[in-house]
C-alpha cells in the first residue's frame, strides 16, 4: 500500500502546484462548506420528509434521502475514517490550505461519500434531478481535492462507498416498506 500512498503525494504535489488558486477560491471553499457535516443533504432530505406528510411519495422520498446518508455515515464516518487513521494530504507534504485545518482523519472523504449516497437516493427517486446532484457530488470531491484536504484516493473511495450505501439503502426500503409506501423508484437494476 505504500505505492498508493507515494501516487497520491505525487497526485497531490501537481494539484497544489499546477492548479491556479485565484479566481474559483471563494466557489470551492462555499461548495466544500455546504457538505459539512452533509448540510445540505440533510435539509433536502427533510423537506422531502416534511413535504411528504401530505404526499405519501415525497415522505419515501426523504428517507430514502436521510436513510442513504444514515448508513453512509455509519460505514464512512464511524468506522472506515477511525480503522484508517490516515493523515490530512497538508499535514504529509506541508503545504498550506485555505480552510483551518480538519481535525478527523482523511480516509474516505466523507464530504464526498455523503454528497454520493444523496446523489445515488435521489437519483432512483428522479434521474433529471438525479443528474444535477451527481454533478454536485462530483464538484464536492473536486472542491476537497482543490483546497487539499484530501487526497485523490480519499474522494474517489469516497464516491464508491456512497454509491454502494446508498443502493444497499434503497435494496433494504424497498424490501421492508414496499406495502407500507407506494413509492415509485426507478428501476436501475
Amino acid at each position: 500500500m505504500e505505492w498508493v500512498q507515494r501516487l497520491d503525494c505525487q497526485m497531490m504535489t501537481w494539484i497544489q502546484e499546477h492548479i491556479p488558486h485565484g479566481g474559483i477560491e471563494k466557489w470551492m471553499i462555499g461548495i466544500s462548506w455546504l457538505g459539512n457535516g452533509g448540510m445540505i443533504w440533510i435539509l433536502l432530505g427533510l423537506a422531502l420528509l416534511f413535504l411528504g406528510w401530505k404526499k405519501r411519495k415525497s415522505l419515501a422520498w426523504g428517507l430514502a434521502v436521510l436513510l442513504s446518508l444514515g448508513s453512509n455515515a455509519l460505514v464512512c464516518n464511524l468506522l472506515l475514517k477511525p480503522l484508517a487513521a490516515r493523515t490530512r494530504p497538508y499535514d504529509v507534504l506541508g503545504y498550506d490550505i485555505l480552510i483551518p485545518p480538519l481535525s478527523d482523519y482523511s480516509f474516505p472523504s466523507g464530504h464526498t461519500s455523503a454528497s454520493f449516497a444523496a446523489a445515488t437516493a435521489i437519483y432512483a427517486i428522479h434521474p433529471g434531478w438525479g443528474k444535477a446532484a451527481y454533478v454536485f457530488a462530483a464538484l464536492m470531491g473536486l472542491s476537497r481535492l482543490y483546497l487539499g484536504v484530501h487526497f485523490v484516493t480519499d474522494v474517489v473511495v469516497g464516491a464508491l462507498i456512497g454509491v454502494v450505501m446508498a443502493k444497499v439503502t434503497l435494496y433494504v426500503m424497498k424490501k421492508v416498506l414496499k406495502n407500507e409506501f407506494k413509492y415509485n423508484f426507478k428501476k436501475r437494476d
